[in-house]
């Protein structure tokens, strides 16, 4: 039995998650995969364009805000699903406040600690910690090549930043930006479990975004609020087309595709995407950066590479 859901507002059948890792991918994975990696590579560049000026609780208002009006707009003018019940209310609120800030919140305060590329690596721990939550809470038993995969992935993420690590070292700033950045990567893969359970449920996907970012945006302003931070936009172009593009196509599109993609897959390989979107994150660098390639950040794609084909190939027989 497989997962039957083929329309990203599709319920779910009721069989056990772990089928949903075990199928082969099809094209609309394949799609749907690129598209996440890609666009979550870009928003790290993106991000270091929005920091500074404007607080990061504040940006996050900014940021989901347009998002959250994106998607209600594409909810109604759909004709889709838009009242639910106070129980769903309340895992609509948890998966915003994780996914859609406080996990965002976690990376943007650690940018200030610690360099673009060991944020990306901390990120993908994501791919394991996915595993390992699914493996608890959803009873989902990965396969060995799925877990072969991940740690080989995860590893050469390793080996490409070993040289950046060494040099910051894991004391001062930089241990309090890996707790940060730690803390996002538990958020984010915690609103994963949410995000799986609630389309298992039934609820439909895009609604459930809506919702989601319009608390997570809640949370954002109230913490803004809390804290004295004020409400202003930095008026430059790099900061505006920033804005948009973490906005609409980070956000609305990718995590979209995300969603859609981890119904289809499960939260174990569709987490892997967090383990490749580093290595086109350095690609970017490459070009607007000038970040120099290494023997080690060679080294390091081609484990990559193999971790990823491991884990795409799972289904396969």
């Amino acid at each position: 039995m497989t997962i039957q859901s083929q329309s990203i507002d599709a319920p779910i059948s009721a069989g056990p998650v772990q089928h949903a890792g075990e199928r082969s991918f099809e094209p609309r994975d394949y799609g749907l995969y690129v598209l996440t990696v890609i666009a979550w590579s870009v928003s790290w560049f993106a991000i270091r364009l929005q920091v500074g000026t404007v607080p990061n609780e504040v940006n996050l208002v900014w940021r989901f805000a347009i998002a959250t009006a994106l998607m209600i707009a594409w909810v109604v003018f759909s004709g889709r699903r838009i009242h639910f019940p106070l129980g769903d209310h309340v895992r609509f609120a948890a998966l915003g406040i994780l996914m859609f800030s406080s996990n965002f919140l976690c990376f943007y305060y650690g940018a200030g600690y610690l360099v673009s590329g060991l944020l990306s690596v901390v990120f993908s721990l994501a791919s394991v910690v996915n595993i390992m939550l699914a493996a608890v809470a959803l009873r989902e038993r990965p396969s060995p090549r799925v877990l072969a995969g991940g740690i080989i992935g995860f590893c050469g993420i390793a080996l490409m930043f070993s040289p950046e690590i060494a040099a910051h070292g894991l004391s001062g700033n930089t241990m309090i930006g890996l707790l940060l950045c730690v803390a996002g990567t538990l958020f984010f893969c915690i609103g994963n479990q949410i995000s799986a359970a609630g389309l298992r449920k039934g609820l439909p996907l895009i609604p459930m975004s809506a919702w989601s970012m319009f608390y997570g945006t809640l949370w954002s302003a109230l913490l803004a609020f809390l804290l004295g931070r004020p409400f202003i936009i930095e008026p430059t172009l790099s900061y505006i087309t920033s804005l948009l593009f973490l906005a609409v196509i980070s956000t609305v599109i990718a995590f979209s595709a995300y969603l859609t993609l981890l119904s289809r897959i499960g939260p174990a390989r569709a987490g892997y995407a967090t383990v490749m979107f580093p290595i086109f994150a350095l690609l970017v660098s490459t070009l607007l950066e000038d970040y120099r390639w290494s023997a080690y950040a060679l080294a390091g794609l081609v484990f990559v590479a193999i971790g990823n084909v491991l884990v795409i190939r799972t289904g396969k027989p």
